[in-house]
């Protein structure tokens, strides 16, 4: 691709839309989505949605107009997306397994079949009904990881009403903010959350946020431990005295393709968090085909992507794209070391998983407690493997591929953002040749542009800049919910007419992406940018880091300076020898002009419960405001927070 357009003679059109076995096909794909984008994605939407009404006009409107408003895809047509997700496979597909769960413990098991959760979204939809609840209102889910969380997701699609699931590792504080911002009037939680032995105390943090609060009308709380809980009669309501008891039958609310489906909160470090809007038809319509596309689903798969329904991730690629595609989907209550490194693995072999999708944090931190985790365990039925949150270093890339999969499976390093929706630069996993560390190539209705940031110009060919994307795809946020104005000013103002990811990347001679991180992750030192993945890919060649972050910091000289975090390997010790080898390491990876000024030893990074690594806190560590880090309460181990600080004092001078 290059960047370029390709010059295309006319529309091909061979097969199903939905089926890639070959780069052919995926060309075949791109160069008719690119030549006719409404009647590709018309095409594809029939094939994998039911529509009560189905649309006979794709998009309408376009970045230069988005101040106007939101664009919009399939304007006329009509659904409910719980009839794609659940009815429809009622009768080929009622007894398959639509979710597999497994719970903290090892063994705790629960598997619910198509019939199973689609009389389970009916019987806590007509509960939600009988509370009082609306087409259109908002509800917050603020649950840990249990297959209630998706049946109450589903359940509020199922009358229309429109939710926001909040990360049960989230404060109270960031709880309130969300009520407050959506107008949310039902909130649905449990007692206490289980992760890694440990419990979580998710109504209490609820009660804590929803004081003073009087626009809640009622919570509705699942029993998942059965410990002591704080009640407030007229508005908390059991689940099982609710739900239960519901009939199993629960007409579907029929909606606009462009109806609100959820709203989703991102958080910056900065200001107040986001609410981006996803809409019906569209993004079940993008879901759908790029998790069939991307990870090559077959009928008999055991899919599992070990995410967490609070993120995009588990919105998109654990709840509504395989169900949309009929598939049996894994959702995981625990942590990837609990009650030790091969808690993955295990569940391979116990569950006979075929397509495993996690992040690199996670990927990397598994590598560095060693390969018997790994081998002990039977995972010859694994066939695709999947990367996604952040770009993969190439160390890491190789590790999974050849320790978990054995060099024998394929993997999909997955780019995209919660304002995608959805999969958007990828391998396919039949199709595309892989680099390690590669994001490969765009899917078909992504085209990305690369803009030079000092002439403003697109770059074509080879190059590097920030990643921006030239036309609107179905899965594609519309708006900031209640604030048009901002969603424009956050992703519309940097360049006319394009949509900026925030991401820089570089595009090599063979057209394939390369993500470089957030753009403010991009550390300018004299004149020279440089992204913080490139630092951490360079220090992750010696064997004796397990885990790095980068961050830059105010530097006299250089305008930025490079402050480097370094896990070590179990059993591997700092010295002064083995910082002279991590220099020379990044300066023969990167180049002589790539320089760390301050390797600090830390015994772990900042992460939040799911896996992610909080760089605010490292930026302001490394910029000497340790005063200022702001909430910490999601973090899966305070206490790394304090030993950063402490290893930090005397290293700014």
């Amino acid at each position: 691709m290059n960047g370029d357009t390709y010059d295309i003679p006319a529309r091909v059109r061979e097969g199903s839309t939905s089926d890639i076995r070959s780069i052919d096909d995926w060309r075949r794909a791109y160069l008719d989505c690119q030549a006719d984008p409404d009647g590709f994605w018309l095409d594809v939407t029939r094939d994998l949605v039911e529509w009560r009404a189905a649309p006979t006009v794709g998009l309408e409107g376009d970045y230069r107009h988005i101040k106007g408003g939101p664009f919009t895809w399939f304007g006329d047509g009509q659904l409910n997306v719980t009839e794609t997700c659940l009815d429809q496979h009622l009768e080929e597909r009622g007894d398959k397994t639509a979710i597999l769960w497994e719970g903290d413990e090892p063994g705790d098991v629960r598997r619910l079949t198509y019939r199973d959760l689609h009389a389970e979204v009916c019987r806590a939809a007509n509960a939600l009904q009988a509370m009082g609840l609306h087409r259109g209102e908002r509800v917050i889910i603020y649950m840990g990881m249990v297959p209630e969380a998706a049946v109450a997701m589903l359940a509020c699609a199922r009358l229309g009403a429109v939710h926001s699931v909040v990360f049960g590792g989230f404060s109270a504080e960031a709880l309130r903010d969300r009520v407050r911002d959506c107008g949310a009037e039902f909130v649905i939680t449990q007692d206490e959350g289980m992760r890694g032995g440990r419990t979580i105390p998710l109504k209490a943090t609820t009660d804590e946020a929803l004081e003073g609060e009087h626009g809640v009308k009622k919570v509705l709380v699942l029993k998942r431990t059965g410990g002591d809980v704080g009640w407030t009669e007229g508005r908390d309501v059991w689940w099982h005295e609710a739900v239960e008891g519901a009939s199993p039958d629960c007409p579907a609310e029929v909606v606009a393709a462009d109806h609100p489906l959820f709203i989703l909160y991102t958080s910056g470090s900065t200001g107040r968090p986001k609410g981006l809007v996803h809409t019906c038809g569209g993004y079940l319509t993008y879901t759908a085909y790029t998790h069939r596309t991307v990870f090559d689903l077959r009928e008999d798969d055991v899919y599992a992507c070990v995410a967490d329904v609070g993120w995009i991730t588990g919105h998109s690629y654990i709840v509504y794209g395989p169900l949309a595609n009929g598939a049996t989907t894994f959702m995981f209550e625990s942590t990837p070391t609990y009650p030790d490194a091969g808690r993955y693995w295990d569940m391979v072999q116990r569950h006979g998983f075929t397509i495993f999708y996690t992040a690199p944090t996670a990927i990397r931190a598994l590598a560095a407690q060693g390969d018997d985790f790994v081998t002990k365990y039977d995972r010859s039925s694994l066939r695709v493997l999947g990367t996604v949150g952040e770009p993969i270093n190439p160390d890491a890339w190789i590790w999974y591929h050849q320790v978990v999969g054995e060099g024998r499976c394929t993997i999909v390093d997955t780019w995209w953002q919660t304002e995608t929706g959805g999969i958007a630069i990828s391998p396919i996993a039949p199709a595309t040749a892989p680099k390690p560390g590669s994001a490969t190539r765009p899917m078909p209705g992504i085209e990305p542009v690369l803009m030079d940031p000092k002439t403003d110009r697109p770059i074509r060919g080879p190059g590097q800049g920030l990643l921006c994307i030239a036309q609107p795809w179905p899965g594609q946020a519309r708006t900031v919910f209640g604030d048009h104005d901002r969603y424009v000013a956050t992703y519309f103002s940097n360049f006319e007419g394009l949509y900026f990811t925030g991401d820089g990347c570089r595009r090599d001679s063979d057209g394939y992406y390369w993500i470089t991180g957030r753009v403010d992750d991009v550390i300018n030192v004299s004149g020279h940018r440089m992204g913080t993945a490139e630092f951490e890919a360079a220090l992750l060649h010696d064997e004796a880091v397990g885990e790095a972050a980068v961050v830059g910091f105010p530097h006299d000289l250089k305008g930025q300076g490079v402050w480097a975090y370094v896990v070590l390997q179990a059993g591997e010790r700092w010295s002064d020898d083995l910082e002279q080898r991590l220099h020379k390491v990044v300066r023969s990876v990167i180049g002589a002009h790539a320089r760390v000024d301050v390797l600090q030893p830390v015994p772990g990074l900042p992460k939040t419960r799911s896996g992610k690594v909080m760089r605010r806190i490292l930026r302001k560590v490394a910029e000497g405001h340790a005063d200022q880090l702001g909430d910490t309460s999601t973090l899966a181990d305070p206490a790394v927070v304090d030993a950063i600080v402490e290893g930090a004092k005397g290293r700014h001078g």
